[in-house]
């Protein structure tokens, strides 16, 4: 790859899981972003670069070209809404479910739903397309709180193993969506570096074939 690459990762599970597919692709980070107080990280690639971000903030980057590449959850995306971005490849990698719950054995619901989440645009979308009509309240985390203290009737969440909604006396009800990890491509930098972007995108997806 001649032509530099900025590519934007946040830190935990999706730096991990994209830590064995960007070795395929020939890039190692330097630094570990861990113990490292750099935010633009070296690779063994010397025209490629890693920016360490805010999950939320990695689709932002690569809209506004301040990062060429990126590795964002669905999620993400989907309440980020996409703009001037191009998702050429679902990496499937730190894969979840985005879900409805709710306490075990709750009565019938009267009148408007109140649901507790931090995906407000993605729930909201949800509901409208069911023609129900919801009181959305946005929280930045511990949605299981909502339900127990009368704040939400029901959360909209990630799941995993659902042990976090049992533990706390609630139980998946619906599936929104299956999220995994995708990689995302400004859309000027296809254009103006379509070349290494390219190169890079095949090298991807060379390594999730092989995972």
């Amino acid at each position: 790859m001649s032509t530099p690459l900025t590519i934007a990762l946040s830190k935990g599970r999706i730096y991990k899981d994209s830590l064995p597919l960007l070795k395929h692709a020939g890039i190692e980070p330097v630094d570990d972003p861990e113990t490292s107080r750099k935010l633009i990280l070296d690779t063994t690639l010397e025209d490629v670069k890693l920016v360490i971000i805010r999950t939320t903030d990695v689709p932002t980057y690569v809209q506004y070209g301040a990062a060429d590449l990126g590795v964002a959850g669905k999620d993400v995306l989907m309440e980020h809404g996409g703009e001037g971005l191009y998702e050429p490849l679902d990496l499937k990698i730190a894969r979840c479910r985005m879900m409805t719950a709710g306490p075990v054995d709750a009565p019938p619901l009267r009148g408007r739903l109140r649901i507790a989440t931090k995906y407000v645009n993605s729930a909201r979308r949800y509901f409208a397309e069911k023609g129900q009509q919801v009181e959305i309240i946005k929280l930045y985390g511990s949605m299981e709180l909502a339900p127990l203290v009368g704040l939400a009737d029901q959360i909209v969440d990630l799941v995993d193993t659902g042990n976090t909604l049992k533990a706390n006396g609630l139980v998946p009800l619906e599936h929104m969506a299956d999220i995994s990890s995708r990689l995302i491509i400004n859309k000027a930098a296809m254009k103006m570096k379509h070349q290494s972007v390219k190169a890079f995108i095949d090298r991807m997806a060379e390594a999730v074939a092989r995972s």
